[in-house]
This record gives structure tokens, C-alpha cells and sequence, in this order.
């Protein structure tokens, strides 16, 4: 009887465990939902490399004009103005890893089986890193220097501007005891956004337009516990849950609620405060946590991919050892992820930095 299988290395079964395995790494990740191919998308991804040779993309902004213009027939020549464009650039680079069997009688494992675990393995490796990566840089955590962990780019810290303390802060060592997240911090994390230079355009869904906040745990308890007076926790959550429309939305999903033209999310993955010279994490007084919640519009971060690499496919690879009783299985991936900052500032986060702490004994 004839047997139709793919062995190791065999053309059709590298390119389906390939595909399979990033396919899932993304649906795992918890940016997934941000992800999208437009200039509104929260996450937009670049495929400029992934067509060409290259190792970075060139993103561009435009200013906009600001000249008074000639009235009547008044001269316009000499009174041109020149365009102002900013650039950024976003890096892409490759990282490997790789699971190895101990060997047939140790692992009591069959080739096909030790793919399928390599793959659950490798999924959450690279669902780990790609949201590791998001999260540190909309944050602005420039005390983490490992490339590994930031998308093969360095992370920028947040920009001037772009960073809310409260009064008197300086720094986030200096944000006082008594500051912790509450409802009125968002209004004022959307005026910093609509009053930014350039705009800060909110991420465009089919119920509207709408900005993304990202709160660690602990100042979502600070801010259910001091909702009572000024709106009810309650009533922000049913505001993002009404209706069918919404929870087909993917921007919605898993929303704590809507508040004023902004989509809450919870992440324990928002990251902590950090000391002036960017070396290390930091305390504010009396040794309290720090977490640093953002406010996110359209384009605040870029994801790109290299030749051969796409969000559907990166590299798989099988080896054997030792005479084949042992498995070796590695997925890689040419792509780079970044926080857009252009002219030094960032162009679609906000921070806000607050005492986060754990609540209950």
C-alpha cells in the first residue's frame, strides 16, 4: 500500500510548519488585534523589504504648510514655501530559536510529534518577544537595551511633550505618592493628543475613530476604585460591550470599556518607571512601583518584514543529530518593529506615569 508522508526537511512540510507556526505565533500574541496594513492601524505594517533587498524602511512625514499665502495680485514669487519632511527609520534584522530533542528513547518521541511540540513551544517563544517588543517601545522603556526583546530596534524613550507626570514631576522618580491613575488623567492624555504637533489621529474603526489606552493591572484597580463620582465603572464598561457590531471588532475585543473616545486595555506587560540617566528601572518615594500607561493613536508603532518573511511565514528549519536519533527544529524571522518618532518626537503615543502598586495584603 502506498504512504504519502513528508519527511524531515521535504520542501511542502517545511513550508507548512512555516506558515502554520507564525500564523498562530500571531493569533497568540496579544497586538494581534491591533495589527493592520493601513495608515490607520494602531500596528501598521510595512511590507516595503519584504518585496527587495534592504535592512531598513524609511517612513516620511509631511508638515503641514504654514504660510500666510499672497492676497490679490500681490507677488508670490519669493514667498514660496519649502516643504518640511521628517523621516524615521524602522531596522529589521533576523532572530533564530531552536528546540532540540534529547533523543528517541529519552523522549519517547516520533519525528512528526517532536514538530508538533517544537511548534507549541516556538509559538509562545514568539508570541512572548513580539508582544515584549510592542509594549516596550510605546511605552519609551529605553533601560532595555537587548535588541532581542525590542524588535531588533532601539527603544526610544518617551519624547518631550509626550509624557504626563503631574504636577511638579520632573521625572518619573520624582511623580509624588498621591498620584495614581484615574478618570480625569485620560481627558487629559486625549487633549495632549489632539492639541500634539502633528495631530495625533485616533485609530479608524467601522463604529468610528477612537483612541487606545493601555493600563497595567494595578491602575485599573486604582481607577475602578475611583470612578464612583465622576462615572461609574459600570457604566464605562457597558459602553464598550452594546451591541453585536462591537464584539465583531477586533479593536474591541477583550476592551475593558470606552471612555471618552478611548478604548481601555488591560496589559500586566505596561511598563515600569524608569531613572533619568534610562540604566534601570525605578521607584517613585517611599520605594512605591511605577507603570507607565499609554495612550496610543493610529501609527504609533510600525512592524515590518523581510524578503521571504511576511506576517504568515517565517523560516523553519529540521536537523538531525547523532545519526538521527536526535531532532533539532528552528524558526527564524527577518523583521523589525518600532515606535515612530519623527523630528525627536513621538507622532502616536501619550504616557502617563502613576504610583502602581499591589493592592491587598
Amino acid at each position: 500500500m502506498a504512504v504519502t508522508s513528508y519527511g524531515v526537511n521535504h520542501p511542502l512540510a517545511v513550508k507548512l510548519w512555516a506558515r502554520r507556526l507564525f500564523r498562530e505565533a500571531l493569533k497568540a500574541t496579544y497586538v494581534s488585534k491591533f495589527v493592520g496594513s493601513d495608515s490607520n492601524s494602531l500596528l501598521q505594517l510595512r511590507d516595503e523589504v519584504s518585496k527587495g533587498p534592504g535592512d531598513r524602511i524609511t517612513l516620511g512625514l509631511r508638515m503641514q504648510l504654514t504660510g500666510g499665502g499672497v492676497l490679490g495680485d500681490g507677488t508670490l514669487e519669493g514667498s514660496e514655501e519649502a516643504l518640511t519632511v521628517y523621516t524615521d527609520n524602522v531596522l529589521i534584522d533576523q532572530l533564530r530559536h531552536a528546540v532540540r530533542t534529547g533523543g528517541r528513547m529519552s523522549q519517547q518521541r516520533v519525528p512528526f510529534d517532536i514538530r508538533e511540540e517544537a511548534r507549541v513551544g516556538l509559538t509562545d517563544w514568539w508570541a512572548d518577544r513580539i508582544d515584549t517588543a510592542f509594549f516596550n517601545h510605546i511605552c519609551g522603556q529605553a533601560a532595555q537595551t537587548d535588541l532581542r526583546f525590542a524588535g531588533n530596534n532601539t527603544v526610544l524613550n518617551a519624547s518631550t511633550g509626550r509624557i504626563l507626570r503631574g504636577p511638579n514631576a520632573t521625572d518619573d522618580s520624582s511623580v509624588t505618592t498621591t498620584n495614581i491613575f484615574q478618570l480625569s488623567m485620560i481627558d487629559e492624555m486625549v487633549e495632549a493628543a489632539k492639541t500634539a504637533s502633528p495631530l495625533i489621529r485616533p485609530v479608524s474603526t467601522d463604529l468610528g475613530d477612537y483612541y487606545v489606552l493601555f493600563l497595567h493591572p494595578y491602575q485599573v484597580t486604582d481607577l475602578r476604585a475611583g470612578t464612583a463620582a465622576a462615572g461609574s465603572w459600570i457604566d464605562i464598561q457597558k459602553a464598550a460591550m452594546t451591541g453585536g457590531v462591537v464584539e465583531r471588532n477586533p479593536i474591541f475585543t477583550g476592551a475593558l470599556g470606552v471612555y471618552n473616545g478611548v478604548i481601555l486595555h488591560e496589559s500586566p506587560r505596561v511598563q515600569q518607571g524608569f531613572s533619568v540617566s534610562l540604566s534601570a528601572t525605578v521607584s517613585a518615594a517611599g520605594g512605591l512601583g511605577l507603570r507607565r500607561a499609554v495612550l496610543c493613536g493610529a501609527q504609533a508603532c510600525a512592524l515590518a518584514f523581510g524578503q521571504d518573511n511576511s506576517d504568515e511565514q517565517m523560516t523553519w528549519v529540521e536537523e538531525f543529530f547523532d545519526y538521527g536519533n536526535q531532532l533539532g527544529v528552528s524558526a527564524g524571522c527577518i523583521f523589525g518593529m518600532k515606535k515612530t518618532q519623527f523630528n525627536s518626537v513621538d507622532f502616536g503615543t501619550v504616557v502617563r506615569v502613576t504610583i502602581a502598586a499591589a493592592h491587598g495584603s
